[in-house]
């Protein structure tokens, strides 16, 4: 366990930056920056910019002077690093690029989809747990998972299924898939194509398809893949659901969040893909079991 620095390469502001990280925990890193007197602005997701005159200062408090490569191999490696493309900016661009995959020529509503998840009383439901969806159905694909035969609803629901989000269990859903048929039919999509999409955004209420629904199967996986997360990305789940629930007490959170554990810990089989199955029921369980054990 360490606090790394590396040299001030990085121009801006008239002077030069380096990075400060830790190679196990985000608390150390806090710790040590505010001990050294860092301001918390200077924090950029996964790391602290520190001025070239404090470089000096800061290897004597304890952190440890390396390359700017050792630094991101070791910050690799601790699992604590923020890809790029994750960071705000990039992910939306990243995501248009996904959107005008999907419906080329259609980039305006791509763009208006992008602006509701970036809306900002979300915390867990945003534009990383978009990504992190579209991701999971791109896994579940390409070992082998297919949908039925209205494909492309699958992705189209994945982009609509939190689209609108206010916190109000089932409502949420049915605004959601009534959005998906109004906008996807002005956008010129088949009837059938705008039917599927909406059912499918409405099987994320309760995560239960039918054995026979291939693509139910395919989005409501996708969308329980932050389960099966390694436990630190968990609990930065847990942390961004509580912050989205902020308005709620803590006697009535802690009793409605344990009832959507209950249930979810009782959905059998949780996961109806068998990749989904391989790749995160374990964990999944696990830590579904961990929270409920520490509620």
């Amino acid at each position: 366990m360490a606090i790394l620095i590396d040299p001030p390469l990085w121009p801006a502001h008239g002077t030069h930056f380096s990075h400060l990280v830790s190679d196990s925990s985000l608390d150390q890193l806090h710790e040590f920056a505010a001990a050294a007197g860092v301001p918390r602005r200077a924090f950029d997701l996964d790391h602290y910019d520190v001025p070239a005159e404090r470089h000096a200062e800061l290897v004597a408090r304890g952190a440890l002077a390396v390359s700017g490569g050792e630094l991101v191999r070791r910050l690799i490696a601790s699992g604590l690093r923020v890809p790029a493309r994750r960071r705000p900016g990039k992910l939306e661009h990243v995501l248009l690029q996904h959107w005008n995959a999907l419906l080329p020529d259609r980039e305006r509503l791509g763009r208006e989809l992008i602006a509701r998840w970036g809306e900002k009383h979300r915390r867990y439901h945003d534009h990383s747990h978009l990504l992190a969806v579209i991701e999971a159905l791109r896994t579940l694909q390409d070992h082998g998972e297919r949908p039925g035969t209205e494909s492309r609803a699958v992705w189209l629901a994945a982009w609509f299924h939190d689209a609108v989000y206010n916190g109000v269990a089932g409502k949420d859903e049915e605004d959601s898939a009534a959005l998906a048929r109004g906008k996807l039919a002005d956008a010129g999509c088949r009837l059938e194509e705008v039917a599927e999409t909406a059912r499918l955004v409405l099987l994320t209420a309760h995560h239960a398809p039918a054995d026979s629904d291939a693509s139910g199967a395919l989005l409501c996986d996708a969308d329980l893949s932050v389960l099966g997360s390694p436990p630190d990305t968990y609990d930065r789940y847990l942390a961004a659901v509580r912050q989205e629930y902020a308005h709620v007490g803590d006697a009535d959170f802690v009793a409605g969040r344990t009832a959507v554990v209950r249930r979810l810990l009782a959905l059998e089989p949780l996961y109806r893909t068998a990749t989904a199955r391989r790749l995160w029921l374990a964990q999944a369980r696990q830590n579904l079991r961990a929270e409920l054990a520490a509620a």
